[in-house]
């Protein structure tokens, strides 16, 4: 018969998954996760893509090879469903033996649900790929220190980072920031071996990397970077020079960055450059505001445990030895927290993750210290069924929320799919209809090829060859300008795309400068929301 801890640590996660899923449904946070699905499937490229050059090193290999033999099957949501339910067991058996020795029983199970409920939940009710790096390489690091003395703890926890820093190595690093405060309080004296294999394996895989990248990888990784400080982080003020300055920002604020002409390297240093007093006037007062109501508002009880377990140390000067870098850690996460949300960003998808990796590094703190069990007073069992019930009506009306987002998103595609029965769709706008969607159900775009105008993807390196594939040029004006004398090309585009997509100038060797005029195939419901509709392209010279 399984022990007490196996079913807590290896048992109970995966009922407390499978229920919330059954219960809740799974929706994905973004549209990134279809999107990185349909590269793999080869919808989006000309063959399935084997290699994402930012992420899932060596795992797009694997995936693309499964959905290549088997492409009924949900693969990508699968091994990512399964690597989370992974960082939750190693999460557990941290907590599990933290509270061992302060709960027994039936307060020991409560309180791993109660953790699961406020610190796992969201992870797979609102699921986007950047949590699991984040959580198992956290949680790698937190179990491989817990039992720093065996060596199948270490290789465990070395495995799981390892893993974590294959689907994204930045992800995969801020988990270990998150977690090494816990860590080091944990291993003691044997940290000093456990940050030296850490750091011997994450530089061997970077050197790896750098080794292998080709230059295409680079400048994705390098223009990845750019598009994210203007779009994303709003870091750099729009200055453009020119009027080709001014057609490339609107391509980025269009997320149109497929036409290496228009969108490069220069265009970001000349016309969209760093300003720090504008930066600090204009971005950081709605970024700061923003990310205190998202503080308050979705994770406070995560906020009430760290107030009581500061308030506990704060208590007992003398029963916590290091009481200076008890108090050092926390003030680093706040700044940590700080920092992503107002010079970069803190959505949910780093929120959470960063937010209970924080919670366990304080109690590897606190737990260990000898005291009294704890015992629950009326008014904390009050106070815990009052957080309980106010976070469980937060996240049963995310689950509305949710819920009609994806009954809307899968109207609309299905209505496109219906309108254009054409066997490639050129799209502007199509990825915001993957918001939503189930991880366990494939995006059904087949048989159509789907090149696209926007979105992230238009920079990843397999677009070049997608485009020469279906027109026999690799050249943005060129593909866009043969795409529009073929009769098997439906046009499905937001209607904000049209206007910029309706001023660029092509020039085909034949003839002189044309541009394209688009009209649209008749009403539609996603006009008035700026969704995609179909479009009818013609070609007219320029005057």
């Amino acid at each position: 018969m399984p022990s007490p801890k196996f079913l807590r640590v290896v048992v109970l996660p995966a009922v407390l998954l499978l229920l919330a899923g059954a219960g809740l449904g799974c929706y994905y946070e973004t549209n990134d996760d279809v999107s990185i699905t349909l590269l793999l499937r080869g919808v989006t490229a000309a063959a399935p893509v084997t290699d994402l050059h930012l992420y899932f090193h060596g795992l797009a290999a694997l995936l693309a090879t499964l959905y290549r033999h088997f492409p009924a099957v949900p693969w990508y949501g699968l091994l990512l469903y399964g690597l989370l339910y992974a960082a939750a067991v190693l999460s557990f058996a941290v907590l599990d033996r933290l509270l061992r020795g302060q709960l027994t029983g039936a307060a020991l199970l409560g309180a791993l649900v109660v953790f699961f409920g406020v610190a796992w939940l969201e992870h797979g009710l609102w699921f986007n790929y950047v949590r699991v790096p984040i959580l198992l390489a956290g949680g790698g690091l937190l179990f491989a220190a817990q039992r720093s003395e065996q060596r199948a703890a270490l290789l465990l926890g070395l495995l799981a980072i390892s893993l974590a820093a294959l689907i994204r190595p930045s992800a995969a690093l801020l988990g270990l920031v998150a977690a090494g405060p816990g860590a080091l309080w944990l291993a003691r004296r044997r940290a000093v071996v456990l940050i030296g294999a850490v750091a011997l394996l994450l530089g061997a895989g970077q050197g790896l990397l750098l080794l292998t990248r080709s230059p295409a990888a680079a400048t994705y990784r390098r223009l990845d970077v750019l598009k994210s400080n203007r779009n994303d982080f709003r870091l750099t003020r729009p200055r453009p020079r020119t009027a080709a300055d001014r057609r490339g920002l609107q391509a980025v604020a269009l997320w149109a960055l497929g036409d290496s002409a228009l969108v490069n390297e220069e265009l970001f240093r000349r016309a969209a450059p760093f300003d720090a007093g504008w930066f600090v006037r204009t971005q950081v007062p709605a970024k700061l505001a923003g990310l205190g109501a998202q503080l308050g508002r979705d994770y406070f009880p995560l906020l009430l445990l760290l107030l009581a377990l500061g308030a506990e140390v704060a208590r007992n000067p003398r029963r916590y030895q290091g009481r200076r870098r008890f108090w050092l850690v926390q003030a680093g996460f706040g700044l940590l927290i700080l920092g992503l949300g107002t010079v970069l960003k803190f959505p949910p998808r780093l929120g959470l993750p960063v937010l209970g990796l924080w919670a366990l590094s304080s109690l590897s703190y606190v737990l260990p210290v000898p005291r009294r069990p704890l015992r629950l007073t009326p008014v904390s069992v009050v106070l815990l069924v009052l957080v309980g019930l106010l976070y469980g009506y937060k996240t049963w009306h995310r689950v509305q929320v949710l819920g009609q987002e994806q009954r809307q998103n899968l109207a609309r595609l299905h209505y496109l799919q219906r309108a254009a029965v054409q066997p490639v769709w050129v799209v502007a706008g199509l990825e915001s209809t993957f918001k939503a969607r189930s991880p366990f159900a494939e995006p059904d775009l087949a048989p159509h090829s789907v090149l696209n105008l926007t979105g992230w993807v238009t920079l990843d390196p397999s677009q070049p060859a997608f485009r020469q594939y279906l027109t026999g040029s690799r050249a943005w004006p060129t593909a866009l300008h043969r795409l529009t004398r073929r009769a098997d090309v439906g046009w499905l585009l937001a209607p904000e795309a049209v206007p910029w997509l309706s001023t660029y100038r092509i020039s085909p060797k034949t003839a002189g400068p044309v541009h394209l005029v688009f009209t649209a195939a008749g009403p539609s419901p996603a006009a008035a929301a700026g969704q995609p509709q179909p479009y009818q392209v013609r070609v007219e010279p320029m005057e």
